[in-house]
C-alpha cells in the first residue's frame, strides 16, 4: 500500500459505543434496541470517508497501548489508513464515545477524549520533525484542546495548508475561535455552533454564514439538518437544500458531509457542485444507505 498520504486528519482516534432504538425516545427513556462499537471519532470518522471516496488520508492522534488501542490500530489498518503517525501512549487509555440515538435523533451523548487531550501537541512531533512546511489538507477536529488548536491556527508549519476545521460538538464549537481570529481554514459548523461561536442565535445557515465571515471566517460551511446549508468564503455564498430522507442515525453525519465536500473540492469541483456532493452524502449515511 501507498504510505504518502493525500491528507493529514489530526484529532480523536477512538472507539464508538452507539446506542440506537427504532422509536422516538425522550431523556429517561429505558427502551429495547441495539448496541454497537465501532471505530470512530471525528478525525477517524472523516479519514474512512475519505478512503471512501477515494483518497488516502493519514492519522495524526493519540491511542493507547491497551488491548482497545490495539484493535483500534488494526481496525485503522483494515480500512486502509496510514497509522505510523499515531502516538501510541503506554500510560494513557483509548478513548470513547458513547451516544444514545432514537428515531428522534441523538437523545444525549458523552466523549471521553481526555487521553488525547494529556497527550497534548505530543501528537504533531511527526509534523514538526520534518521541519519542513505542510502544503497539503489537513482535517482537525475540536476534540484537541484549545490551547493546541490555537497554536495550530498560528504554527508557521501549517501556514500553507489547506485546513478544514470541524467543533466535534456545540459544547466545544468555541474551540474554533483561534481560527476566526487567524482567519485560518475553512470552518465546518452547524446552525448550534455558528451561533455558539458568534454569541447569538440564528434562524437559517445563510445568515449564520455570513455572521461567521464578519466575525473573521475565511471560509464556512453552515448545516442545519433537513434544512438549507450554505457554503461562503471570499468567492460569494452558495446555499441549497439537502436531499429528503427517513433518518436511521446522526453520529458520524457531520464527518461524512466534511469528507465529501473536501473531496469533491480536492476534485475540482465548482462551490455548486461540492455542496451538492457533501449533502447527497450525507443524506445517504443518515438515511443508513452508506457506512462511513
Amino acid at each position: 500500500m501507498n504510505n504518502t498520504p493525500e491528507i493529514l486528519c489530526i484529532g480523536s482516534v477512538l472507539w464508538d459505543v452507539i446506542g440506537r432504538c427504532d422509536t422516538p425516545m425522550q431523556l429517561g427513556a429505558d427502551m429495547p434496541g441495539r448496541i454497537t462499537r465501532l471505530p470512530g471519532g471525528v478525525a477517524l470518522n472523516i479519514a474512512m470517508a475519505l478512503r471512501r471516496f477515494g483518497l488516502h488520508p493519514a492519522l495524526l492522534s493519540a491511542v493507547g497501548r491497551d488491548a482497545d488501542g490495539d484493535a483500534l490500530i488494526d481496525a485503522c489498518h483494515a480500512r486502509g489508513l496510514v497509522t505510523d503517525l499515531i502516538y501510541r501512549s503506554d500510560d494513557l487509555p483509548t478513548d470513547q464515545y458513547m451516544a444514545i440515538e432514537g428515531a428522534n435523533g441523538l437523545i444525549a451523548a458523552i466523549a471521553d477524549a481526555h487521553s488525547l487531550e494529556a497527550a497534548g501537541d505530543k501528537i504533531l512531533r511527526p509534523l514538526e520533525a520534518s521541519g519542513i512546511a505542510y502544503t497539503g489538507a489537513v482535517a482537525l477536529d475540536g476534540n484537541l484542546t484549545l490551547d493546541l488548536l490555537s497554536k495550530m491556527a498560528r504554527n508557521p508549519l501549517l501556514a500553507q495548508a489547506d485546513l478544514r476545521v470541524a467543533p466535534a460538538s456545540p459544547g466545544k464549537a468555541r474551540r474554533l475561535s483561534p481560527f476566526l481570529q487567524t482567519g485560518r481554514g475553512t470552518l465546518y459548523v452547524n446552525l448550534e455552533e455558528a451561533g455558539l461561536l458568534c454569541q447569538t442565535q440564528f434562524d437559517d445557515s445563510a445568515v449564520a454564514a455570513d455572521a461567521m465571515l464578519a466575525r473573521g471566517a475565511a471560509r464556512v460551511v453552515v448545516t442545519d439538518g433537513g434544512n438549507p446549508a450554505t457554503m461562503a468564503g471570499p468567492q460569494g455564498a452558495v446555499t441549497q437544500t439537502p436531499p429528503p430522507v427517513s433518518v436511521t442515525r446522526v453520529t458520524g453525519a457531520g464527518d461524512t458531509l466534511m469528507a465529501a465536500h473536501i473531496a469533491a473540492e480536492l476534485r475540482g469541483l465548482s462551490a455548486e457542485a461540492a455542496l451538492d456532493a457533501a449533502l447527497s452524502a450525507a443524506a445517504l449515511y443518515v438515511s443508513g444507505e452508506t457506512t462511513i
